[in-house]
């Protein structure tokens, strides 16, 4: 019997510090998000971040908290719900760090008597951190726990043109008819050796900013998430029909210490008043699922640092959540797995 689980970041249970913190051990002591030996790692995480970070997380967080709980976790649910009624075999969902875990989505799976899965981790986008370490974990815990289970993954969709089209479709619906200078596509940022990591040949390029580093259809842009986000970027304008000159990428959500993806969302957005550009959209397609980076990173403290360095207006469009659409394109997939064991449709757009 065949079975899918989806698969999110994960939320902590409160937005108290003493359940941020526990939550933050497991994402950051994760040896795919910081990728350094694990004795440097603990000591990193553990003898540094943890100390103060927790507090600070927390207050974050309570700024997004909704009487239902954790948003990401509240929509993960709702989105859910919506493929579970569209699907034809039995959809679990899972968090890689919090709950509900891994295992026991698969667990949940498995009492229904489902033998093969499809992993479904919910990124467009390849990358380490996100992509790769569900991966990884979910074979851990099916050669562990379920070795009669196999598991089929659902490989990065940044391109997919039923994806593409939902995107566009709900970004032209939040957009109305708002008249902004620059249409901002920000990307969560990752550390530039994670992209030569995942690149099994070992032909990346330069980094070069606004251009893309490999040429999409190559082996070493599989698993490239800066082509990916510059790829999905590109099939939307093209979709939406918006001038090159109207919308730009950057990436958000760094670390000191370290080389990340350039540019950065926070230094864009706050020297562009000074550049004449004061009405700005920004929409955050590494994520399906509004969550702290989107709500607080972006639609808060963005928004307030934009309109304090001169901005005159700044629209957050929100991610496809359980958008009627995006719904039903995620359900379409699991049923044309299901059928003929592909997963992708023949839609076009």
């Amino acid at each position: 019997m065949k079975g899918v689980l989806l698969v999110n970041l994960g939320s902590p249970e409160s937005p108290t510090p003493q359940d941020v913190k526990p939550y933050l051990d497991e994402f950051l002591m994760d040896k795919y998000v910081i990728d350094v030996p694990y004795l440097l790692r603990a000591l990193l995480v553990r003898g540094i971040i943890l100390r103060k970070r927790p507090e600070n997380s927390a207050e974050a967080y309570q700024k997004i908290w909704t009487p239902e709980g954790s948003p990401l976790i509240v929509l993960s649910k709702k989105m859910h719900e919506k493929v579970k009624k569209e699907a034809k075999v039995p959809v679990a969902l899972a968090m890689r760090y919090g709950k509900p875990s891994i295992e026991t989505g698969l667990q949940e799976l498995y009492d229904q008597g489902v033998r093969e899965v499809l992993l479904f981790p919910l990124y467009p986008q390849y990358a380490m951190a996100s992509t790769l370490t569900i991966l990884v974990l979910a074979e851990e815990i099916r050669k562990k726990k379920f070795p009669d289970m196999t598991i089929t993954d659902v490989p990065a969709f940044y391109n997919q043109p039923d994806y593409i089209e939902a995107l566009a479709n709900s970004m032209k619906k939040h957009l109305g008819n708002y008249d902004y200078d620059k249409l901002v596509f920000s990307y969560h940022g990752i550390p530039e050796r994670h992209v030569r990591k995942t690149d099994a040949t070992k032909k990346h390029k330069k980094f070069e900013t606004d251009k893309m580093c490999c040429e999409v259809g190559t082996p070493e842009a599989e698993f490239c998430y800066r082509t990916h986000c510059y790829e999905t970027t590109r099939l939307v304008a093209e979709k939406l029909q918006i001038p090159k000159d109207k919308y730009y990428v950057t990436f958000q959500s760094r670390l000191a210490g370290d080389k990340w993806l350039e540019p950065y969302t926070d230094i864009v957005l706050n020297n562009y008043p000074k550049q004449g550009i004061r009405k700005v959209a920004v929409v955050t397609p590494a994520f399906v699922t509004d969550c702290l980076e989107t709500l607080e990173e972006i639609a808060i403290r963005a928004n307030e640092e934009f309109l304090e360095n001169g901005g005159e207006s700044f629209l957050t469009i929100p991610c496809l959540n359980d958008d009627d659409q995006w719904c039903q394109v995620v359900a379409n997939w699991i049923n044309n797995w299901e059928q003929n064991g592909q997963w992708i449709s023949t839609t076009t757009t």
